[in-house]
This record gives structure tokens, C-alpha cells and sequence, in this order.
């Protein structure tokens, strides 16, 4: 097999992680030197690094429209999700507990949800469409009097498609029960307002938005309550124990603020690379399927299938293509994506998924290569097979 290498490499995989943009280390910087202080501490190191924390929380607050102090930095969108799936059950009786979710969910909601299932608590796995829509009807039905919360994701991390999150939430508020999403791939690529959603909670992960890796952020509505995940001393209003670290957090606020000032802008450009890459590829490849909505998704994601080979070995031959597939590797053996296996995608199809991903690095020039050597590779794989 002929390998395709480049003098530089294209980096299609946004939606598995970003770069730190460089305004963000130069904010987080301070703190990783001379304004070294604990937060907590009363005397001037201490009191900048409060303060620090404190802009960052109203820049968070900022791109998600709600108050500072509705805000919890955590390390991350897993245990955000954590704190929410886990804070929210009771621990004494678990067995009195029913949550609701979807099978299109990242593994940081699935596997708390198996762990708390093994605990005693029911849940209701919804389906989804062909499209990977999770249908608010289906959400009503499930409800049950012990129904604590309903955790659906704003937008799908393989396949782009945004969920109804504001009807969900129409059928969680008329019977009582909160309702949490995870917005880890949504925050910064799409318009994000807490209040026309209509969440309880809401999951934020700083590296999928060119912070750094190990810092995130929950919404918490105020007058919500969860038991914390981290037991310690007061931090973050007694909702996360644990010295603050100054820095991440200070990245994430200056991600988000930036996000806030560029979001309109750069959806279109990307939306308009994206889709002249989707065109690109649509032309030049026989038979290639569309994974996931044409429409209603992030405008920086796509996800095609191309039937009959294994993305894994399209991806394998052009080493210098930096992207995702739709399949997972466990123990040697390759099997179908969850969300793909979730949307009844036929594995002939779902094998052939690869996950192409934009973000503000990414250029024409790219699309251009990227297209060109993906065409080229499934030409010659299919001639092989022919053969």
C-alpha cells in the first residue's frame, strides 16, 4: 500500500481536541510564574489569583449567557458530567432513582450511567433516528414519578447533529425533573444560551474550544443542588473542594472570551470550508453516503462513509491526513461506532466511516489537499479490490 505523505501535514480532527490558541497562553502564562498565589490566600498573590478566577468565571459566564456564579470550574467535560449524573442521584437510596438518556452519548455520560446502573439506579437509553435525532416524544414516554434527570447532548461529537435540547427541555420542566447536556462540542462552534435551552445544567470542556486540556466548566442554575463529586474544604462555593489551579482556569476564561468575539464569524467560514470539502469529496467518490443531518449540525463537522472499505485503512495509507473514523479499536478487533450502531447504520456503511473536522487552522489549501488525496486513496483501494 502506498503511503501519501505531505510536507505538512493536515489536521482534520477538531472535535478529538484543538490547539491552545495563543492569546490563551499568553494569559495563562502569569500564573504559571510570578502570580503564583493560592486563591484563597488574603494577601496580594492570593487576592490576584481570586481575581483571576473570578474574570474567567464572567467570561465563561459570558459565552454561555448566565451568571458568574452559576459556574463551576472542573478538569474537564468528564467529570462535569460526572458531578452532574453522580450529584444528582441519591446515594442513600438509589434504588428510588430513574434517569433518561440517549445512546448517542459520549462515553463520559454512558459509563457513569452503567456505573450508577450497577448501583441500582434504572435508566431509560433512548434511540434515535437515521439521522441521529433523539425524538422529544420519546423523552415524554420515558418519564417515570422517580425520574431524577435527563442528560441529552446539545451536539453530537461523531456526527455533528444538533439535538432538540429546547423541547427536551419543555418535557423535563413540565414534570419537574432537571434537565443537564453536554455541550462539549458545541460550546465555541455554535450561539450557546443557557436560558433559551432551558437546562438545569450544562457540561463545558475547555480543550475542544482552544484551551488547554484539563480544564472545563459546569453550568449550575442557581437554586439547583448536587452533592459535590469532591469533598475538601469551600472552593467554588462549596461545590468543588480542591485549591483552584489559576492558570486553567484563567485559559478558559480567555478561550471563551475570544469564542464570544469570533463565534459568528468563524462558524461561517468553517461552514463554507466544510461544505466545499463535503463537495469536494461528494464529486469525486462514487457511492459516498452522508452520516448524520445535512442540515441542523455543527458547522464544522462532517461525516461520510465510504461503503465497503474500513476507514481506519483509508486514514492508515495518507499519514499526513490527521482525522477521525467511525469505528473504535478495543482489544485489537475493530467495531462500529455506538452512534453510528445507535443511528441502525449498516456496518458495510459504518466501517467506511471517516470524521472530517474544521476548526480556525484550517484553510482552503487544505480542503483542497485533503479532498484530493482521500479521492485518490478510495480510487486506488477500489481498484485493488476489483482486481
Amino acid at each position: 500500500m502506498t503511503d501519501y505523505t505531505l510536507d505538512r501535514p493536515v489536521y482534520m480532527d477538531y472535535n478529538a481536541t484543538t490547539p491552545v490558541d495563543p492569546q490563551v497562553l499568553e494569559t495563562m502564562m502569569p500564573f504559571l510564574t510570578d502570580q503564583f498565589g493560592n486563591p484563597s490566600s488574603g494577601y496580594s498573590l492570593g487576592r490576584q489569583a481570586h481575581e483571576a478566577i473570578d474574570r474567567a468565571r464572567g467570561e465563561v459566564a459570558g459565552l454561555i449567557h448566565c451568571r458568574p456564579d452559576e459556574i463551576v470550574f472542573t478538569s474537564g467535560g468528564s467529570e462535569s458530567n460526572n458531578m452532574v449524573l453522580k450529584g444528582i442521584v441519591d446515594m442513600t437510596n438509589p434504588r428510588k432513582c430513574h434517569i433518561i438518556t440517549s445512546a448517542i452519548e459520549h462515553p463520559a455520560i454512558l459509563n457513569p450511567v452503567l456505573y450508577l446502573m450497577e448501583l441500582g439506579v434504572e435508566a431509560t437509553v433512548l434511540p434515535v433516528d437515521g439521522l441521529g435525532r433523539v425524538d422529544p416524544d420519546d423523552v415524554r414516554e420515558a418519564v417515570s414519578p422517580r425520574t431524577v434527570l435527563i442528560t441529552v447532548m446539545l451536539a453530537n461529537n461523531e456526527t455533528g447533529t444538533i439535538q432538540p435540547i429546547r423541547e427536551i427541555s419543555d418535557v423535563a420542566h413540565e414534570h419537574g425533573i432537571p434537565l443537564h447536556t453536554d455541550a462539549a462540542q458545541a460550546v465555541g462552534k455554535i450561539p450557546v444560551d443557557v436560558g433559551d435551552l432551558g437546562v438545569d445544567f450544562l457540561t463545558v470542556a475547555g480543550h475542544k474550544l482552544y484551551a488547554p486540556k484539563g480544564v472545563g466548566a459546569l453550568y449550575i442554575r442557581d437554586g439547583r443542588f448536587l452533592t459535590p463529586l469532591i469533598h475538601g474544604a469551600g472552593q467554588e462555593g462549596g461545590r468543588r473542594a480542591g485549591t483552584e489551579n489559576v492558570a486553567l482556569a484563567a485559559g478558559m476564561g480567555a478561550a471563551c472570551r475570544i469564542a464570544s468575539q469570533r463565534l459568528e464569524t468563524d462558524a461561517e467560514r468553517i461552514r463554507t470550508l466544510r461544505d466545499s470539502l463535503q463537495g469536494l469529496l461528494f464529486d469525486g467518490i462514487e457511492g459516498l453516503v452522508l452520516n448524520g443531518r445535512p442540515d441542523c449540525r455543527l458547522p464544522n463537522t462532517l461525516n461520510i462513509s465510504v461503503p465497503g472499505i474500513e476507514g481506519g485503512r483509508i486514514l492508515e495509507a495518507i499519514p499526513g491526513l490527521m482525522a477521525s473514523t467511525g469505528a473504535a479499536c478495543h482489544d485489537r478487533t475493530v467495531k462500529l461506532s455506538h452512534v453510528l450502531a445507535a443511528m441502525h447504520v449498516p456496518a458495510e456503511i459504518g466501517m467506511g466511516a471517516l470524521r472530517l473536522t474544521l476548526g480556525r487552522g484550517t484553510t482552503m489549501e487544505q480542503v483542497e489537499t485533503a479532498s484530493r488525496l482521500l479521492i485518490r486513496q478510495v480510487r486506488r483501494m477500489r481498484y485493488a479490490q476489483a482486481g
